[in-house]
């Protein structure tokens, strides 16, 4: 009873002044709780003080999610996806933009997100898998003040999935010159001139860097960071030393070195990582950047240490007096290739003649010319043009062979080794764009397997460039060395003989080598004569990446170069033709007599069975409205994007449409049905026709399935002939190949939302116009109307007028004059049996979900859902 007793007592109603007491008290409670949680939220980094040696498992250095070591596992990184997700701190960003060159460069695929302070992390995982074998932040600090939510998230992924983090931190004028990185055992100091950096020998994430002598001299930049800790956890990377040798500021430990790249071994939260304490501007950075990429994804994005390179040497005999190499050139060009050989096994020059111009220098050069044809066995030889000519200025044929001839000859009457199999067009002309004339001579004349340009897909970024095959020549990318013709003297470099040995040393020329399996590098006669630049850079660059990385330097010729770049780089051998017009270098070094005006401006994409051919006739009506020429093979259809005919080039695309004149503005286009659900077309489409419009028509998926099926059976199919639709449609994976393949061509193509989808990615959503296959057939003028306004033509056509409905056909036909029509074939309206209601029911239950998925993309587009889908629609709920 007492118990009971005290508890009415405290029950009973408080004073005033007492429950104004207990209010004040906790005001001045939750005042000092906000204050604790605003300042450890908001502030970036500790402020260190004097730093002192702390223990690892000091509750003050230990963050709010550091697992104990009992529960780490070894790291499976084989359950990611190769794809590394990379935060910038904008689209724009210097840094971002550097991370994603290396990234491009050696052809790894990433995605960039806009660093979270707050809000959604992108998805991480699909199903059982991660999405990301690799995090890079741009701004460590973005990770580190990640709010609760997401960093508990992105570190349980990290951690499950065996995925590193790479990280930058690049002072600032506000940053804390020591300070501790908040919830790890690590400080930072900040806004340091450092100099002389070197390697750590012990560090296990080195693989192409080289532990080697000390990189002598200042960093740049005077904002620089180092890292320390006593936890075992953190291994240096890259050490250097302070500009005047002194101490750090609040630095307890008077350490000669500091580290200015650490590696985190994850023995303190299992998760490993790579802090750099600046940004990619020193190429030691770019170097060890590369390792990181390779270490923290178990070497899954890497480059083996194979580096093959060809030099090529073009314009051998070409250039004005003064230019050219003499004797003792050509002496000191076989003895620099002896001297290379120690270190590139087979190292060869291989040199581009036009023999024309022999015998056309000083006397002294001319002697230079005896001399090179005496050692004509020590080099390789290629072929240019006999009189240097760009090949797309020749349009017939067998001009240009005659032309090719006459070098050969020369070739042959000096004894030049003529089954190389390799030829360069001089100015990259006629390679690409592809000269269609170029490729048959080299052929005919030569034989040629190989060529090389800088000009595909585009010369700049360098990055970019790739090789393709293209009529059974295989054609490689082709790197700039900073040399030029007009560059000769090493003290009139442009910017000085600094720039030269700074592209040489960890620069463009480094980064080449070091980002590319094969390069294959132009320079020219003049570069080996005068101050041989071409000697001086190509010494110097091969010391260079043996004293800093452990890459195997190798030579190849031409052929087996070509057929090893592509044994690499399979997924290259298909081109990937674009608007010649859209690039001003590839403008120039196309042929006159080819005009962009010449590509349609519209594509009529499919499916198949829904409509196209109607519509592909009721364009041709219009005044304004060109279609191509029909083919032999496929009809009124190219099928050019999405089949075999795309590896005939653009000049056998540009065939089917008319020469235009200077009197019409026709606008051409074609339609191929089987573009639609093609997983290349849109793609290609994109790249050659980006300014195009499209145009997609949709009907019922279900009934498109059927008269697909019954279109087989028409046309003598013998696997539609044996089997029912039914059977056809619910055939499983174990029915006959040939089963499989007719149930696919019926049921994919139906996958609209899909294959739309597809087409988004590449055209604007504006660029495209879906229309209503059911109301195209019963009120067609309707439809044209809306296709007018879509193609913004100036003669709108009415086509009520020009259009009759034809009772016995069962659809609309072009009306004649008087009253005549002309309708589509006999193939077109073809009546069938009604679709049995079990396949009416397995299909809606197959498209439900597609269907759904097509509603919202078509409201997401702004365009009006057909008739079909609304009732479709209705039918699910």
């Amino acid at each position: 009873m007492g118990f009971l007793g005290r508890l009415r007592r405290i029950s009973r109603p408080l004073s005033p002044q007492v429950v104004m007491l207990l209010l004040s008290a906790f005001c001045i409670v939750s005042v000092f709780i906000s204050a604790y949680y605003l300042y450890g939220v908001k502030r970036e980094l500790e402020p260190s003080g004097r730093l002192q040696t702390t223990d690892c498992d000091d509750p003050k250095v230990t963050p709010s999610r550091l697992l104990p070591p009992k529960n780490l596992l070894p790291s499976d990184s084989s359950r990611t996806d190769l794809m590394v997700l990379v935060f910038v701190e904008s689209l724009y960003s210097q840094l971002g933009q550097e991370i994603i060159a290396i990234l491009e460069s050696s052809r790894f695929k990433y995605r960039t997100e806009i660093a979270p302070g707050k809000g959604d992390m992108p998805t991480l995982t699909d199903k059982d898998r991660g999405r990301f074998s690799l995090i890079i932040y741009e701004n460590l600090l973005k990770y580190v003040n990640l709010d609760a939510w997401n960093r508990e998230l992105l570190d349980k992924y990290c951690v499950e999935y065996g995925v590193g983090i790479i990280g930058f931190f690049k002072a600032n004028e506000n940053s804390l010159l020591s300070a501790q990185l908040k919830g790890f055992p690590l400080y930072l100091h900040s806004n340091l001139w450092l100099k002389d950096c070197i390697i750590n020998p012990k560090s296990p994430l080195l693989y192409i860097t080289k532990s080697t002598g000390a990189e002598k001299g200042l960093l740049p930049g005077e904002d620089w960071t180092v890292f320390q800790s006593n936890h075992s956890t953190y291994e240096p990377v890259l050490l250097a030393k302070t500009k005047s040798a002194e101490s750090i500021p609040h630095m307890n430990l008077d350490a000669a070195l500091h580290a200015t790249v650490v590696q985190d071994l994850g023995l303190h939260d299992g998760i490993q990582r790579v802090l750099f304490g600046n940004n990619l501007n020193f190429w030691l950075h770019k170097l060890v950047f590369v390792d990181a990429v390779s270490f923290l994804t178990g070497k899954r994005l890497s480059l083996s240490l194979d580096r093959y390179i060809l030099v090529d040497i073009d314009d051998i005999f070409v250039g004005k007096e003064g230019t050219r190499m003499k004797k003792s050139d050509v002496k000191a060009l076989l003895d620099t290739q002896n001297e290379l050989r120690v270190h590139v096994p087979n190292f060869t020059f291989n040199l581009g003649f036009s023999g024309k111009f022999f015998h056309t220098g000083t006397d002294e050069e001319d002697q230079g010319d005896d001399l090179l044809l005496s050692y004509v066995n020590e080099f390789w030889w290629f072929p240019h043009m006999w009189s240097h000519m760009q090949p797309h200025l020749f349009h017939n044929q067998s001009v240009l062979a005659e032309q090719m001839v006459l070098n050969r000859k020369f070739a042959t009457d000096h004894g030049i080794p003529t089954n190389m199999g390799y030829a360069v067009a001089p100015h990259h002309s006629g390679v690409y764009p592809v000269h269609v004339q170029l490729y048959q001579s080299w052929k005919q004349v030569w034989n040629i397997k190989v060529t090389s340009t800088e000009e595909y897909p585009h010369l700049k970024p360098a990055r970019y460039r790739h090789g393709f095959i293209h009529n059974g020549i295989m054609v490689l990318p082709r790197q700039t060395c900073g040399l030029f013709t007009h560059t000769i003297f090493y003290n009139e470099y442009p910017g000085g003989a600094v720039e030269l040995d700074k592209i040489i040393n960890g620069g463009e020329l480094f980064l080449t080598v070091l980002l590319n399996p094969i390069s294959i590098f132009m320079t020219h006669l003049s570069n080996y004569g005068n101050d041989r630049l071409g000697l001086y850079t190509f010494k110097n660059l091969i010391r260079f990446v043996q004293m800093w990385t452990n890459l195997k330097l190798q030579t190849l010729p031409p052929v087996q170069l070509a057929q090893k770049y592509f044994q690499i780089f399979p997924e290259e051998k298909d081109p990937l033709w674009q608007d010649p017009c859209e690039d001003k270098r590839h403008k120039d070094i196309w042929s006159k007599e080819k005009t962009c005006d010449r590509f349609p401006k519209l594509l009529i994409i499919g499916p198949q069975k829904t409509g196209t051919t109607a519509l592909y006739l009721f364009l041709g009506m219009h005044p304004e409205l060109s279609s191509n020429f029909p083919s032999s093979e496929t009809f009124e259809e190219i099928q050019f994007f999405n089949g075999h005919n795309y590896h005939k080039g653009i000049d056998w695309y540009m065939e089917f449409f008319p020469i235009p004149s200077n009197t019409t503005t026709d606008l051409y286009f074609e339609k191929s049905a089987n573009y639609f659900d093609s997983e290349v077309a849109a793609k290609r489409a994109s790249m050659l026709l980006p300014k195009a419009k499209i145009i997609t028509i949709l009907i019922n998926p279900i009934d498109r399935a059927y008269s697909w099926y019954q279109h087989q059976r028409a046309h003598d199919d013998p696997v539609a002939g044996k089997y029912t639709f039914y059977e056809v449609i619910t055939a499983d994976v174990g029915a006959p190949s040939r089963v499989r393949t007719l149930q696919s061509r019926c049921l994919v193509p139906g996958w609209y939302s899909t294959h739309l989808e597809r087409w988004l990615s590449y055209y604007h959503s504006n660029q495209i116009l879906v229309l209503d296959g059911d109301l195209l057939r019963k009120e067609p003028a309707l439809v044209m109307e809306k296709v007018q306004k879509f193609l913004g033509v100036r003669n709108v056509i009415n086509y009520q007028k020009i259009l009759a409905f034809d009772p016995k056909k069962g659809f609309w036909c072009q009306l004649l004059e008087g009253g005549k029509t002309k309708c589509l074939g006999k193939s077109k309206g073809r009546k069938y049996p009604e679709m049995d209601s079990d396949s009416r029911t397995f299909l809606r239950d197959y498209y439900r979900d597609h269907n759904i998925e097509l509603s919202k993309l078509l409201y997401k587009m702004g365009q009006r859902l057909p008739n079909w889908l609304r009732e479709e629609l209705q039918n699910t709920r």
